[in-house]
């Protein structure tokens, strides 16, 4: 049986082009959700790009997966 695996594409303007912490949590960017790492890759990297020359926007692929069952290896 296979389990699905869900991962979360957001991003938005970041506090510490080093850091995680947004700006405003309003105006985000909810990318979409994925069922598989590879289609979430794609999407924040889509995204990623249009955003290259700006350092203070940020996206991250969140596994949501993990959160949801986190006791699944």
């Amino acid at each position: 049986m296979s389990s699905q695996k869900l991962h979360l594409v957001i991003g938005g303007r970041v506090k510490d082009p080093q850091g995680l912490e947004f700006v405003d949590l309003n105006a985000m960017d909810y990318v979409g959700v994925y069922d598989n790492y590879a289609d979430a890759e794609d999407a924040w990297r889509s995204s990623a790009q249009r955003t290259v020359d700006d350092a203070e926007m940020r996206y991250v692929v969140v596994h949501l997966h993990r959160l949801l069952e986190p006791d699944k290896p």
